[in-house]
């Protein structure tokens, strides 16, 4: 058996086969570790092997019998949204998000619903079978399917997945296992990268639909490798802010379905709760009579989600005027606020600006971008704007307003909730079908907007 030594970033995956101080592909100081690679010798099998690629052919697509996607249900619709409609036998679904947001929480709801009619093999490297005991009580998870693994030897588990031959398989977390041909600590990027390949086989060969949780950095990337999101079939991040019981599970990449779903949930004492109609719970005691808060349509997939936006513009007290944003991209914001100042003469050199998405939703769609112009207006001049308006719209550099995608469905989802009127790029409007009781006003300018919302100003 030959041993290799090499030095891999802990950060971005680099090998090099001596040590530096800082790493050529990401920058950083000293995260290269010293990993020792064991491999075996391959002589007959190896020949063998070769040998039998040699003799394989490529097959047109037109003679290739398309497979059948075998989902299951879990019992919690939001997750069958955002997988897709189920989870697909045989698949790898890697969860991540920050520490105490719910992923265990949610893995576990998962083992009480799938749980009645599947067996459930829960293994987990951070916790015992006690500790989980307690938490599955509290939850009300009373199921006779469910078996609990506290163990982080990759080899250890396998043998126990293929006597079992459960249906899903929960690894609570990847960067707790360890495998024995991998000569470094627990957590490092070959451990992650060795230990994902091994149970994407088994997933694969025995058919048995896997979750693996995943730890997160600092900067909300999933921690190891990269190469960690590509093996898999499916990506999740749990989102939301710990001090709020507001949770949304969003889906980066799905072989099996789109990207575009959300799944919401509400954080109780007993657990995650599905929400139905988040745009009911993220207006939820809004104040309408309080200059600074706009209301926006923004489109998580097929559903539309209505939010509200918070600005507080006050005069400063320093030398250069603050910016602060919570939800919502900072740097569009100070592009926005230059925007108002130059295409709107609005004089907000002098004022700190702060900008909250109500709730802890996190909006990344340029469709907010009046909305965000037009609760900072409301938040200078201390009129409030009217309580059954909505903004939607993307605000260029110019001033201009441009189109935004799927505006019937924002509009339909905002005359549901009781508002009858709305301020939309003119260019949108075209082929849209407006419902009853409600008017859509197209404008083409952000000067218009602010002529509208503040007359004789």
């Amino acid at each position: 058996m030959k041993t290799k030594v090499t030095y891999i970033c802990r950060e971005c995956g680099y090998k090099s086969l001596k040590w530096m101080g800082k790493c050529p592909g990401c920058n950083s100081w000293n995260t290269l570790d010293e990993t020792v690679i064991k491999d075996e010798k391959r002589t007959v099998k190896a020949a063998s092997g070769a040998a039998d690629a040699m003799r394989v052919t490529p097959q047109k697509i037109s003679d290739i019998q398309p497979g059948y996607e075998k989902r299951y249900k879990t019992g919690l619709s939001e997750l069958d949204r955002v997988l897709g409609g189920g989870l697909v036998q045989g698949s790898l679904v890697l969860v991540g998000g920050d520490p105490g947001i719910g992923k265990s929480t949610l893995l576990l709801q998962i083992c009480g619903t799938a749980g009645q009619d599947k067996t459930i093999l829960y293994v987990s490297g951070e916790e015992s079978k006690g500790q989980i005991k307690i938490r599955a009580n509290r939850l009300g998870i009373t199921v006779d399917n469910l078996y609990i693994l506290s163990e982080n030897d990759v080899e250890v588990i396998i043998s126990t997945i293929s006597d079992l031959k459960p249906d899903i398989v929960i690894i609570d977390s990847i960067q707790t296992m360890h495998h024995e041909s991998i000569a470094s600590a627990s957590g490092s990027v070959p451990q992650v990268r060795e230990a994902t390949s091994a149970f994407m086989r088994v997933a694969k060969s025995m058919g048995i639909s896997m979750f693996i949780v995943g730890h997160v950095t600092k900067d909300g990337a999933l921690a190891g490798p990269r190469v960690l999101e590509h093996m898999v079939d499916c990506v999740l991040y749990f989102e939301g802010e710990r001090q709020t019981s507001f949770r949304i599970l969003r889906g980066v990449k799905n072989r099996f379905g789109s990207t575009n779903e959300i799944g919401v949930f509400d954080m109780s004492d007993k657990g995650l709760i599905e929400v139905d109609d988040p745009s009911k719970m993220l207006l939820e005691g809004r104040s309408a009579d309080i200059s600074g808060n706009s209301v926006i349509c923004t489109m998580e997939g097929t559903r539309g989600v209505m939010a509200q936006i918070q600005a507080l513009v006050t005069p400063t007290g320093f030398g250069n005027p603050r910016r602060m944003s919570a939800g919502i991209d900072l740097n569009r914001v100070i592009l926005l606020i230059a925007v108002l100042e130059k295409r709107a003469r609005m004089n907000l050199s002098s004022s700190d600006v702060y900008i909250n998405v109500a709730g802890g939703l996190k909006i990344d769609e340029r469709a907010a971008d009046l909305g965000i112009c037009a609760a900072i207006a409301s938040g200078q001049s201390d009129i409030a704007l009217p309580p059954d308006m909505i903004f939607i719209g993307e605000v260029g550099l110019g001033g201009e307003l441009r189109s935004v995608s799927q505006l019937e469905k924002r509009i339909s989802e905002a005359a549901k909730l009781g508002f009858s009127s709305a301020i939309v790029p003119k260019q949108s409007l075209r082929g849209v079908k407006i419902p009853d009781n409600f008017a859509a006003y197209g404008v083409q300018t952000i000067a218009e907007v602010m002529q509208l919302i503040r007359p004789g100003r």
